[in-house]
């Protein structure tokens, strides 16, 4: 198995890249993409590639100690950087430290100050009318109001915060891949989120993803601990379920998708992973969790989202092509088309298209995570061949599952919908480098060239239904 992330792929990806920057610019000069997201394209990219190129093999040989220490410290000093970065640059060009089209981390802000007054003024009665009205909304902004209430309301401390979280995360995925996976994948896996610019890039942002995104792993990777664990602690279960919770408070979909990962797991797990007593234990607590989040607590929220479910995308497609500025082509996008690509959408904005700035800023990474789903599509494909599935049913079925409800929602283009799958994407895809052989190359090379095509009728596609072209 390789323990490292061969050159053969990276110098491969990187050069695709400027091919594209130079055909899509050279095809759409007219609407060539502004050269500061250039910068910040080949940034993501270049550095990527690069870096786990040669991080992968540097650090290969490294004792786990020492490797969690460097892990850690790179993943902080990396978003750090942005997190300081990013708020010089977006208050520069906005106006404001906050990201282009920033409604979401605006409302959040003034949330969270809002309930500080409340709290301030001892009137807390319109808080507690917000959470039950609105659960799926209601635990950011109280987190960060409670932020705000230890550092007199300081955005960048905030964000230096998410920087943490992101540095933790790493460490989880590392610990969380070498039980499943092995000790080789799972460094290669805590590098690759170490480095993946589209998870740096919500350290630097008021968004809630970055917590989102840290609760997943933290979820995924106790409830596996629980799971394989040989002792058994009731400890382990009150952790587990709690971060299950806590998740609706930040998506109701996602706390679904995790009890049903968990749920999975327990029913279809070989016995290699877990005995049939500590499923029975494990499972009559995990019945008794869903009755009182899904059947109580969340209930109405879990109702309307169940409700919905068939018409949210539709009026979204709708919406998008008909709305100022909006692509006409959007009416052809649908469940059918999402679906099949969920591993790879979104495709980069390499062409300027104006309101857009965001996904223009992120190109490099949407790009990242285009060539990386190869090779996590090609871990379940090998999973599945030689029948393994049982063995990693937990990480299986929450990707899985959070991939498909993302591809059924109106979500299922937008980049920041993607953050919590993404990390066990990159479990995947460690696993699929690591087993990949010399025959198998062809398939990269032929992947390549679809990514080829697909990215130039993408900048098509963005700029004809616009009328630009």
């Amino acid at each position: 198995m390789l323990d490292y992330f061969p050159k053969y792929f990276t110098t491969k990806a990187i050069f695709l890249y400027f091919l594209l920057l130079m055909v899509v610019s050279l095809a759409f000069f007219s609407q060539v993409l502004p050269f500061v997201w250039w910068i910040f394209g080949l940034t993501e990219v270049v550095g990527f590639f690069f870096l786990s190129n040669y991080l992968t093999r540097k650090w290969a040989n490294y004792s786990p100690e020492l490797f969690v220490k460097q892990l850690f410290f790179l993943s902080f000093f990396l978003r750090l950087i942005w997190v300081i970065f990013s708020y010089f640059f977006y208050s520069n060009m906005t106006g404001q430290p906050f990201e282009f089209s920033t409604a979401d981390a605006i409302n959040y802000h003034d949330r969270a100050i809002w309930i500080n007054y409340l709290l301030d003024t001892n009137n807390m009665e319109p808080y507690f009318t917000f959470v039950k009205d609105s659960y799926s909304d209601a635990g950011y902004p109280s987190y960060l109001s409670f932020i705000y209430l230890l550092t007199d309301e300081s955005i960048l401390v905030t964000r230096i915060l998410k920087a943490i979280y992101g540095a933790w995360m790493a460490v989880l995925v590392y610990k969380l891949s070498s039980r499943n996976f092995g000790d080789g994948p799972a460094r290669i896996a805590a590098i690759f989120v170490a480095l993946m610019p589209n998870l740096i890039l919500y350290s630097g942002l008021h968004l809630k993803e970055a917590e989102m995104v840290l609760l997943s792993v933290l979820f995924i990777e106790r409830a596996d601990h629980l799971l394989r664990s040989e002792k058994f602690k009731f400890w382990d279960i009150i952790i587990t379920f709690a971060l299950a919770g806590i998740l609706f408070l930040f998506r109701t979909p996602l706390g679904i998708i995790a009890l049903f990962a968990l749920f999975t797991a327990l029913f279809f797990s070989s016995e290699k992973v877990m005995k049939l007593n500590r499923k029975l234990v494990i499972g009559v607590w995990a019945t008794v969790a869903v009755a009182f989040l899904v059947g109580g607590v969340f209930s109405s929220e879990v109702n309307e989202l169940w409700s919905d479910r068939n018409e949210n995308q539709d009026v979204s497609i709708e919406w998008r092509a008909k709305r100022e500025g909006g692509n006409q082509f959007a009416t052809y996008a649908s469940k059918s088309i999402f679906a099949p690509a969920i591993f790879i959408i979104p495709l980069p904005t390499i062409v300027r298209v104006d309101g857009q700035e965001n996904q223009m800023l992120i190109n490099g990474g949407n790009y990242v995570k285009n060539i990386l789903a190869f090779f996590a599509m090609f871990a379940l494909f090998l999973i599945i061949k030689e029948r393994k599935w049982k063995d990693f049913m937990l990480i299986g079925s929450f990707t899985l599952g959070y991939l498909v409800v993302v591809a059924l929602s109106a979500f299922a283009q937008s980049e920041r919908f993607h953050q919590p799958a993404l990390p066990f994407m990159l479990i995947l895809a460690a696993y699929g480098i690591s087993r990949f052989t010399n025959a198998d190359k062809k398939f990269f090379i032929w992947y390549l060239v679809l990514i080829f095509v697909a990215i130039i009728a993408w900048s098509w596609f963005k700029l004809a239904g616009r009328g630009i072209i």
